[in-house]
């Protein structure tokens, strides 16, 4: 396939996958294999800020106001959700890098795929309550082992949430919400190891930056549909549709 069509096709599938409960770093993983593109992690990362700046556009209103009120309930479960997810991340950094060469993709969708469907059980059970701190705090576990591409960042977070009783449609926003921490964090320790490092990244300007800019629209457009959907719909469908990804992985990798 042609590199602007790779990478075109890339953008687009993050800026759908990324509000929806499947892994969009595991379909990155999959499809960079699918059509020969080796930066798999850096094009993960950069493609991942673009889906952060539709997060900002779209909840500009809700991050200004923990900008403005760093101790607010809403900026504290935010902090209380992101310290366990960078703890998780510095002690699996070695082992995490090695998993966007794709061997863990089979095993890493699989384990989505039963996460959701055990949420979607279970969940039904619970009331319907609040994020309180001990579920941000559980929400940044989950998030914290969900980096593997595969495991679904949002999935794994929407179901710690939904098993400790909270509301589908404010554990959904606060999910997405979640990411813009991590991302930022992300991106500045990929470029702290491209300065530092002799090995250039292998990807072309003026196709990079169309996949960059479509994942960014895409998103825009995306995130206010997804949320709806996600918060609504069953966790079922979006299960077996992780099933047929590991699956698929299996004769790709």
């Amino acid at each position: 396939m042609n590199i602007f069509l790779a990478l075109f096709f890339l953008g687009l599938l993050q800026g759908l996958a990324e509000f929806l409960p499947v892994s969009s770093s595991g379909h990155l993983v999959l499809f960079s294999k699918i059509f020969g593109l080796d930066e798999s992690l850096f094009l993960s990362i950069l493609l991942h800020v673009a889906t952060l700046l539709s997060i900002v556009v779209v909840f500009h209103k809700d991050i200004w106001q923990m900008i403005r009120h760093p101790f607010s309930d809403s900026t504290i479960r935010l902090v209380v959700a992101t310290i366990p997810t960078c703890l998780i991340v510095l002690v699996l950094l070695p082992i995490i890098k090695q998993s966007f060469a794709g061997a863990l993709l089979p095993l890493c969708f699989s384990i989505s795929a039963v996460l959701l469907m055990f949420a979607e059980i279970f969940s039904k059970k619970r009331k319907n309550e609040k994020i309180d701190l001990k579920t941000a705090f559980f929400m940044g576990i989950a998030q914290g082992f969900a980096v593997f591409p595969g495991i679904s960042r949002s999935g794994s977070t929407i179901s710690a949430g939904l098993l400790s009783g909270k509301d589908k449609q404010d554990v959904a926003k606060f999910s997405f919400l979640m990411s813009v921490p991590i991302i930022i964090l992300s991106l500045l320790m990929e470029i702290y190891e491209i300065c530092t490092s002799a090995a250039p990244v292998a990807l072309p300007i003026v196709p990079t930056c169309l996949s960059f800019l479509t994942a960014f629209l895409v998103g825009i457009f995306a995130i206010k549909v997804m949320i709806k959907l996600t918060s609504k719909a069953s966790l079922k469908w979006f299960s077996l549709e992780l099933v047929a990804m590991a699956i698929i992985s299996l004769f790709i990798i």
